[in-house]
């Protein structure tokens, strides 16, 4: 067995502290994911220029949108790993383990080939402005050949937090995080090479997170231990790895195309704007990754209460992570909004572009806890087994919802306020949704636990 120091045990005594300790590595972790991102479009911003901004942030919603998929199986792994773990099921924990992995390795090489070769031409179906075109089409060519590295490290710190680990992977993003800054740094300010230095580095990064988290699994013990020779793929693993995740992926990626819309919506208002919004939205990351963190806390506990059909501490989980989800949306969005031209001049000096920026936080961080609501309900039906419904739910009231609403208010009304308006009013709509959605499932989990 692994050692317990690095476990959480999830299945007995009170939950609030551990949920809370859970999702504060995960946080951190998320929020140095960020900072890898955060890097690039301060440095460029600061010694590139508005332009080299623009380039590195209007890739956002594209790159998002190609990944998105099997991402979501990365989920799936976390949910799985968790579930045969509340079952006590060593073996099939081994064999998630080695199939998790090798999926990464196929799913990142996959995604290295489509996002090099066809990213960038989506780039200008986008209506990416054309004084930034070719700066972000090298970006993304860059950017993808990393994501081999990628998909390694969050396959396996999605094995790791399966089972309580969420403290090693924050500390080889750390570890990675500063690689990555010290090498922006250099190849843009000393060696002059923009976009394609800040691309260059995050992809050195990646290699080295993903190559401490397969160092970690391969020094396991018990059934986490990850032996490359034994590296296959077990059917029944693989199919409950997707049942899970490829509808988590599928929502994802339908969330990213209806960002793609509304980013080639902001593109039309042109690269001032561009900017402004790609600095605030990349500040707006922060605040969702903290608020997501909870949203992983919950499916990781409830998924191993439901293993372990104790149902009552699902509904304890979501629960806690809802009210510390929307606690820290409320304290940090109020924050980002107080310092938020101060936050926006670390990415540029530009006043127009850091007016654009400002209008973006007006609008979205005073709702962002809804956002994070909404997603700790996700969380919740992932844990009692259900990936379709919230998928479907998901997609109808945010991704469906904004569609329409561009193709008609937007339309009528083509504004930057009212384009905005349109993620507040996604959330309530799909929150509510998915309560009603929880009630009725939970009656039906409690009742077939009985029978069975």
């Amino acid at each position: 067995m692994t050692k317990m120091k690095k476990n959480v045990d999830m299945l007995h005594g009170p939950m609030f502290l551990k949920i809370l300790f859970f999702a504060l590595p995960l946080a951190l972790s998320s929020i140095l994911q960020l900072l890898f991102n955060a890097a690039d479009t301060i440095v460029v911003g600061q010694f590139a220029g508005s332009q080299a901004l623009a380039a590195v942030g209007s890739n956002g919603a594209l790159i998002n949108l190609i990944v998105n998929a099997f991402m979501g199986l990365s989920v799936g792994a976390n949910v799985i790993v968790a579930r045969y773990r509340g079952h006590g099921d060593e073996k099939r924990i081994n064999q998630a383990v080695h199939t998790s992995i090798l999926v990464a390795i196929i799913s990142g090489v996959f995604l290295a080939l489509v996002g090099f070769f066809i990213a960038p031409q989506l780039l200008r179906f986008m209506s990416t402005p054309e004084d930034v075109i070719d700066l972000s089409a090298l970006y993304i060519k860059i950017y993808f050949l990393g994501m081999p590295f990628t998909m390694l490290y969050n396959f396996g710190a999605a094995i790791l937090r399966s089972i309580g680990d969420t403290k090693r992977p924050l500390y080889f993003l750390t570890i990675s995080g500063i690689i990555n800054v010290i090498l922006n740094l250099f190849f843009v300010i000393n060696l002059q090479m923009s976009v394609a230095g800040v691309a260059i580095a995050t992809v050195i990064s990646q290699m080295v997170s993903s190559a401490l988290i397969i160092w970690s699994l391969m020094h396991e013990e018990g059934s986490l231990k990850l032996n490359i020779k034994q590296l296959s793929i077990d059917k029944t693993c693989l199919w409950d790895i997707v049942r899970v995740g490829l509808p988590a992926g599928l929502q994802g990626c339908v969330f990213s195309l209806s960002n793609v819309v509304i980013q080639s919506s902001i593109n039309s208002f042109g690269s001032v704007v561009v900017a402004g919004n790609s600095a605030a939205s990349n500040i707006q990351g922060f605040l969702y990754v903290a608020m997501n963190s909870f949203h992983q806390a919950v499916v990781t506990f409830s998924s191993q209460n439901y293993g372990a059909k104790q149902f009552d501490r699902c509904d304890k989980a979501l629960i806690i992570g809802g009210f510390l989800a929307v606690s820290v949306g409320l304290l940090m969005g109020a924050i980002f909004i107080l310092f938020g031209r101060e936050l926006l001049s670390l990415y540029t000096q530009d006043p127009l572009v850091i007016e654009a920026g400002l209008l973006r936080m007006k609008y979205l961080f005073m709702f962002e806890a809804l956002d994070g609501f909404m997603d700790i309900m996700v969380g919740g039906l992932r844990g009692l087994g259900s990936s379709i419904i919230p998928m479907i739910v998901s997609i109808s009231g945010v991704c469906i919802f904004r569609l329409l609403y561009i193709a008609t208010i937007f339309k009528m009304s083509p504004t930057i306020t009212t384009l905005f308006i349109v993620y507040p009013l996604s959330w309530i709509i799909t929150s509510l949704a998915h309560i009603g959605t929880y009630m009725i499932l939970r009656k039906k989990v409690r009742k077939e636990a009985v029978y069975s």
